[in-house]
């Protein structure tokens, strides 16, 4: 099994900043990917952002596009979620993946975007 722990979510006002973090650990495993879905309340959950393990290459969400940052650190097994100009529809549960041989999921973690 490959564990997954989400944080760095909280409350933050429109126009400010918040960075998630996803650390992966567990038995030996070997990524293809790692990203994150949201899921807002009465709404289906939605892909944000994704990153290749190997050489990085990024893919974004057009709703995220230009706010959202996600980068990574191989060593730490670990990727990042830089969010800025968070909006109130930004808000929602964040829950990061990894992609190995198989899918798997952290708990996600909340972030409220006040207006």
């Amino acid at each position: 099994q490959v564990q997954l722990v989400e944080s760095g979510g909280g409350l933050v006002q429109a126009g400010g900043s918040l960075r998630l973090s996803c650390a992966a650990s567990g038995r030996a495993f070997s990524t293809i990917y790692m990203g994150w879905y949201r899921q807002a309340p009465g709404k289906e959950r939605e892909f944000v952002a994704r990153i290749r393990w190997s050489g990085g290459s990024t893919y974004y969400a057009d709703s995220v596009k230009g706010r959202f940052t996600i980068s990574k650190d191989n060593a730490k097994n670990t990727v990042y979620l830089q969010m800025n100009i968070l909006k109130p529809e930004d808000t929602a549960i964040y829950s990061c993946y990894v992609a190995t041989d198989r899918l798997f999921w952290g708990r996600g973690t909340q972030v409220t975007v006040s207006s």
